[in-house]
């Protein structure tokens, strides 16, 4: 029997995807890769029995970065970027995914990729291609590769997809491969030179990065364009008439004067003299039209990130969050495409039918019903995906938050767009008083249509206009003269931001949220109220120093070129290389010519930021001058040392104080304390050994408790008890700082595991060549105070394995720290204990301790 692996892009989608394709007779294994799980089961394929394992990635498999030795910001001019080779890594190294694909595809026939059928999913089929054709029978020949393509993860529709496999398109693979290498080259050269310069010589930054992007770049402009704007504007002050009427003996009528408002105020008072001047007002006369609002098209990504940032105060990267999950969960069909019309083979009542029990839909749908099942209107077909819609009745219990906020809108706007348009009924009156023309206006909704499924939408009932015949006189009641002032626009809300990107062509549907929250992240713009984005000092200065060394780089048809270019080599219609060195040796000309300008982007830092000897406040001595060096809290942390004119890198969140004076033994400096808080970690690190890595096998921004140093008392060998059974390289490590409220925790930064031990004790300390027969983890000696201890007959000492002594381990709380830092892994509070034969892999850091031991010998 032969054998068909099946790969989703994300684990639940496959466990949707065999549960549809098996009906529900699939089983389920555990694989090598902890994220992804192998279901299997049999059935057929191309007519013959086969055996069937669908699994998945968990996106990317592969990320583009530069060779190792171009990544050292020091060593490296940026400007070598735009022409360093670069190479395929695992996007999430601790997956191992080729591995694992690798294995599943061993003695494998055929390969079906199930993977998002837009740009980026075609770029991972081949990723995956790359990853297992070896392993495959007769080395994955391309005619044994099918591509499955769908926008909903319905029975009907995956059934459809399996029984019309293609074939995944190379070009729109290559044109991903074009955009990913511009971007990273591109970014990384303008980000590290400005970053290095600017970060150098000023203290009050805020940002970890000073980053600059092809695409960030043009959005930031948007929004410092529309501050300007508002900077530059100068109030104007404008004067009104104001005329009531009398109309019967209980009603008046406030007019609009067809003149609007006027800047000379001694013009209006004029006409105001000439308007009192008469008693009455002429009805000239009166017009009755019925008018339509149209219903909506069909629902697409900008439109579902416009309103729901508007309308429902969700971000743009919250909300392709939220529609991913309702996506992969079969609530919605796929949320990302440009399509706003319904193909001629889609099946509105069937789409319908099922959305009755969608609460406060129930009316509506039946209507649409009774009246044939409903029409749409006619919208744009781009030819990439059916436009966004609700593919199963669900309720607020059963999505919660913002997934039910978000579902909702998108069942009431595709019922919408399957809805009658709202009609309604237009009435002005047009009179005339001395000369001077005036009018009043007045709607009334005749039938309410698809608004009364997007109150949003709805036409609001003004004040009634009475019925009065041409030539009626109205008695003049008051004549005002009103005075105002212009105002300036407002900052740009994410909805008009979103828009204009989309009309300059800056990002994709996909990548538009990920923009603008780089521009957040970054601290260039803050969201304020009503999600509107008000640029930081931070970003108006980089904009303005853009403008003024060159406007190209903010401006957004530059961007948009590139899309088109991408584009084209998407369709087959633009060579791959050819697009690559024309774009490159363009921004490489530029970025050339931005290094040799940048004093006039500094004029203008120099002006808005504090320099770094002026900033920040002493902290910490030097290890090369013994001066103090100042801390700048400001985004990146950092130590500076005035005497030197160097800075020191620091963690990115947290805390830092200095740490009892304690000296460095390699390199002098006085250590700091580095903290994420209450329930999180706490550990020591050197300044500079901080990024300058004394030992072989260290790693840059390692901290004391990852140092190889023999005989410090804060660094690994001495603070080491065992393994840590979560991660590959961690080790759990005793803070010395704790107590009396004890911890251990991995010294591993990506890892929050957290231990809480022997609360009240008054010491712990580790036992370095005492080792636990049981599990090899190395032995703690515990001191209790005597009207404290726990472990009876007063008394008071132990010496112990943590995890195999049974009093010890009752001791033991487990749980996981607070994420402070953006590479912890997510944990709730959960607690568990070490308990007597807990079997844990050695205590010594594989084999690093045995080439510290060389290297001093």
């Amino acid at each position: 029997m032969k054998t068909v692996l099946m790969v989703a892009e994300k684990p639940s989608l496959a466990t949707s995807l065999a549960k549809i394709l098996s009906h529900g007779q699939s089983t389920s294994r555990k694989s090598s890769c902890r994220a992804c799980q192998v279901h299997e089961y049999t059935g057929k394929f191309h007519g013959e029995p086969v055996y069937f394992k669908m699994t998945s990635v968990c996106g990317h498999v592969l990320s583009l970065d530069f060779e190792a030795r171009f990544n050292n910001w020091d060593k490296v001019d940026p400007v070598e970027l735009f022409s360093a080779p670069t190479e395929k890594k695992e996007a999430s190294p601790d997956l191992n995914m080729e591995r694992f694909l690798a294995q599943e595809a061993r003695g494998v026939d055929y390969l079906v990729l199930w993977l998002d059928c837009d740009k980026e999913g075609e770029n991972i089929c081949f990723e995956v291609i790359n990853a297992v054709k070896r392993s495959m029978n007769g080395g994955g020949r391309m005619s044994s590769v099918y591509r499955a393509r769908f926008s909903a993860i319905t029975d009907t529709e995956i059934r459809q997809a399996m029984q019309n496999l293609a074939r995944p398109n190379e070009n729109e693979a290559r044109a991903v491969d074009a955009r990913q290498e511009l971007d990273l080259r591109i970014g990384c050269a303008f980000t590290r030179y400005q970053t290095r310069f600017f970060q150098g010589k000023y203290g009050d930054l805020d940002s970890t990065l000073i980053s600059f992007g092809p695409c960030q770049t043009p959005t930031l402009a948007f929004c410092v364009e529309r501050h300007d704007s508002i900077q530059t504007f100068k109030p104007e002050a404008f004067w009104r008439l104001d005329v009531r009427v009398q109309c019967g003996e209980h009603r008046v009528l406030s007019l609009d004067w067809e003149r609007g408002r006027m800047f000379d105020r001694e013009a209006v008072q004029m006409f105001a003299g000439v308007v009192r001047a008469e008693s009455s007002a002429t009805v000239l006369s009166v017009q009755r039209r019925e008018k339509v609002k149209q219903r909506p098209v069909a629902l697409n990504t900008v439109e579902m990130l416009r309103v729901a940032s508007a309308g429902l105060g969700i971000g743009p990267s919250t909300t392709m969050m939220v529609a991913e999950r309702l996506y992969t969960q079969g609530y919605i069909s796929y949320p990302r495409t440009e399509t706003t019309s319904y193909s001629s083979t889609f099946d509105l009542k069937a789409a319908i039918r099922p959305l009755e029990r969608v609460r406060g839909m129930g009316e509506a749908v039946r209507d649409l019903l009774s009246s044939g099942g409903g029409h749409a209107r006619g919208g744009h077909d781009v030819g990439d995906h059916p436009p966004i819609t609700p593919l199963r009745a669900a309720g607020e219990e059963e999505l919660g938050g913002d997934a039910w906020r978000l579902y909702q809108y998108v069942v009431a706007h595709f019922l919408a767009s399957v809805s009658a348009d709202c009609r309604y009924a237009a009435t002005t009156l047009e009179l005339r008083i001395a000369g001077e023309l005036f009018s009043m206006t007045g709607k009334k909704v005749i039938k309410p249509g698809f608004t009364a499924l997007l109150p949003s939408h709805a036409i609001r009932d003004d004040e009634t206009v009475p019925d009065l015949a041409s030539g009626a006189q109205l008695p003049v009641k008051d004549v005002r003269v009103a005075d105002g002032q212009t105002s300036p626009p407002d900052y740009l809300t994410e909805s008009e931001l979103i828009s204009l990107m989309e009309q300059h062509g800056i990002g994709t549907d996909a990548s538009i949220p990920v923009h603008i929250n780089n521009i957040c992240q970054r601290n260039y713009v803050t969201v304020t109220a009503g999600r509107r984005l008000q640029p930081t000092p931070l970003g108006i200065v980089l904009v303005h120093g853009y403008q003024k060394i060159d406007r190209d780089l903010v401006q957004a048809n530059m961007r948009g070129a590139i899309e088109k270019q991408l584009n084209l080599i998407a369709a087959g219609q633009a060579d791959f290389d050819a697009v690559l060195e024309h774009t490159l040796a363009t921004f490489r000309a530029k970025f050339q010519y931005f290094v040799a300008q940048i004093a006039g982007m500094d004029q203008l830092f120099e002006v808005t930021f504090s320099k770094l000897a002026e900033s920040g406040r002493p902290l910490s001595r030097c290890g090369k001058c013994m001066r103090y060096m100042k801390y700048i809290s400001a985004k990146p942390q950092r130590l500076y040392c005035a005497q030197c004119d160097e800075t020191h890198a620091l963690p990115p969140n947290g805390s830092i104080k200095l740490n009892k004076e304690i000296k460095c033994p390699l390199d002098n400096f006085e250590l700091v304390l580095w903290s994420a808080g209450g329930r999180g970690k706490t550990y020591s690190l050197c300044p500079y050994c901080y990024s300058h890595p004394p030992f072989p096998g260290m790693k840059r921004a390692s901290s004391c408790i990852q140092c190889y140093h023999p005989t410090c008392a804060l660094a690994l060998p001495k603070l080491a008890v065992a393994a840590c059974d979560e991660c590959e390289d961690g080790s759990l490590v005793i803070d010395p700082n704790s107590g009396p409220k004890w911890k251990m925790f991995c010294n591993t930064v990506a890892c929050n595991v957290l231990l809480h031990l022997c609360a009240d004790a008054f010491s712990v300390t580790v036992c370095e060549d005492a080792l636990c027969e049981v599990c090899d983890a190395k032995l703690l000696s515990v001191q209790f105070h005597k009207d404290k201890t726990p472990l009876g007959d007063g008394e008071t000492k132990r010496v112990a394995c943590m995890f195999c002594d049974a009093l010890l381990s009752s001791l033991v709380r487990w749980e996981h720290a607070v994420a402070k830092h953006p590479m912890h892994r997510r944990g709730g509070g959960g607690k568990r204990r070490g308990g007597g034969g807990h079997k844990r892999r050695s205590n010594k850091p594989k084999d690093k301790m045995a080439a510290l031991e060389a290297y001093f010998v």
